[in-house]
């Protein structure tokens, strides 16, 4: 007698039960497995570094794009700018995701690698501010528009392709090292500019060679588009595509009913803004902290947050492992409290590690940065309880003719607004308060509010059923 299966999201209701099918594609094993996160891990790699390479730049950027007679305002500029790109996320997930639930998500997230290496290339050909004026900052900022929208597709596909052909009580470990690829992203990007810089002066680098990096892109995207094209489409969707099941209107069907909307609000507000800010407070504003809040030389700065990024990639994956064995919730909600409590204090840490500013040279003095790099490691714990299991955590949450489409809008809603406003909100607190701690209180109460609303409103996830006893996708009951 088959065995039935929960197939359906964990907040949607009671659950259908269904007979498992002996039919379709199996879940993959062994090697098959790793050449799926292999191939995946690797564009979506390289579309965040893309992505962070702007915000990594952004101190070189400014004066480039805008104009430079006021240092503080163009820099404001370009982190509204490089904000601009979160801003596109949510609608590239709309656009893209609607694209995977309809034909595929091999072909949609094959589509937002060419689109996200193209804007980057552009980046690195765009003339500045003294070439064409105004004209410079406008084309900048449709391109990182483009890369937002791009972006908004990678992920959820990435992390449902991935998801769709793991073993179910592995799905929170093998989803993790999709979840390292933003920080390894982050990485890379500070790696290349760091070897790129050199190669060179200062000078140079600043006049030119900031370019390079942008230019690059091209050659890495090449390689993964031809990686990707050598895959082969999830097995949960080929078998809903063979049987007709899969949805004829992503958009209505994950949007135009109440009981979708709770879940995704549920999502959005007890898991992915806490997941979000602990991110970007953890490591990216980590590094626009320590170069442009405590003046710490930009070489060092970037190499202490690039190895403290690197010896930090493990926390993601131990955090899905123990997701698969304790429970979604619990691991994502401890890294919102402890993160929320250990932020604040761990940047008077980083502050009083870096040392005072030399007024004569304008940088940090007595700066150590074997302190600097553990302290900054340090925050990669939290960052990895709340990322580390979320891309299994959404997955689940959603039932398969419609988790593209639903998977990416709460995710990007919540990092694209919520994490990437981050440098921008913090630095306008900043300034305007004078004391440079007081834009951290903006992540701590995200990050608690969503440990508050997660705690009495999220259900687990971890036992959900995506597959049969004998690997076989199991049926997807329930409709949206």
């Amino acid at each position: 007698m088959a065995k039935e299966y929960r197939t359906q999201g964990p907040h949607a209701g009671s659950m259908t039960m269904a007979s498992a099918s002996t039919e379709g594609a199996q879940v993959e094993s062994g090697d098959n497995i790793w050449k799926v996160i292999s191939a995946s891990a690797a564009g979506t790699m390289i579309e965040w570094y893309d992505f962070y390479l702007f915000g990594s730049l952004s101190a070189v950027l400014a004066p480039q794009f805008f104009p430079k007679t006021n240092p503080t305002a163009a820099f404001l500029y370009t982190l509204g700018t490089f904000g601009a790109g979160f801003a596109a996320r949510p609608f590239g997930a709309l656009v893209f995701g609607r694209i995977g639930d309809l034909v595929g998500r091999k072909y949609a997230f094959l589509v937002t690698l060419v689109l996200m290496g193209g804007a980057t290339t552009l980046i690195g050909l765009l003339p500045g501010y003294a070439a064409i004026g105004i004209a410079a900052p406008i084309i900048l900022l449709l391109i990182r528009l483009l890369q937002g929208l791009a972006l908004g597709g990678e992920y959820g596909g990435a992390a449902v392709y991935v998801a769709e052909h793991s073993p179910d009580n592995r799905r929170g470990f093998y989803t993790s090292f999709i979840q390292t690829t933003a920080t390894l992203g982050l990485f890379v990007s500070l790696a290349v500019i760091l070897a790129v810089r050199g190669t060179m002066s200062p000078e140079a680098f600043a006049s030119w060679g900031w370019r390079i990096p942008f230019l690059l892109s091209i050659v890495l995207v090449v390689i993964s588009v031809y990686i990707r094209t050598k895959m082969s489409e999830s097995p949960l969707f080929k078998k809903m595509k063979a049987e007709g099941k899969t949805s004829k209107a992503p958009l209505k069907d994950s949007f135009g009913n109440r009981r979708n909307w709770a879940v995704i609000l549920t999502v959005l507000f007890g898991a992915a803004a806490g997941q979000a800010v602990i991110w970007y407070v953890g490591q990216f504003y980590a590094l626009f902290f320590l170069q442009n809040v405590l003046k710490v030389e930009f070489s060092m700065a970037s190499t202490i947050v690039a190895i403290a990024l690197l010896l930090g990639l493990p926390w993601f994956v131990f955090f899905g492992w123990l997701s698969d064995r304790i429970g979604r919730k619990k691991v994502m909600l401890a890294g919102n409290l402890l993160g929320a409590l250990a932020v604040y204090p761990t940047y008077q840490a980083i502050a009083a590690a870096a040392g005072p500013i030399d007024p004569a040279t304008k940088l940090a003095t007595n700066a150590n940065p074997v302190l600097l790099t553990f302290l900054v490691w340090t925050l990669l714990i939290w960052v990895g309880m709340v990322y580390g299991p979320i891309a299994a955590f959404l997955v689940e949450a959603f039932p398969a003719k419609i988790r593209y489409t639903s998977v990416s809008l709460p995710y990007h809603v919540a990092n694209g607004y919520f994490g990437g406003f981050l440098p921008l909100i913090a630095a306008s607190v900043t300034a305007a308060t004078g004391n440079i701690f007081t834009g951290l209180w903006y992540p701590i109460i995200v990050a608690l509010a969503t440990f508050v609303i997660g705690l009495f409103t999220l259900k687990e996830t971890y036992q959900i059923k995506f597959f049969t006893d004998d690997g076989q996708p199991a049926p997807e009951a329930h409709t949206a």
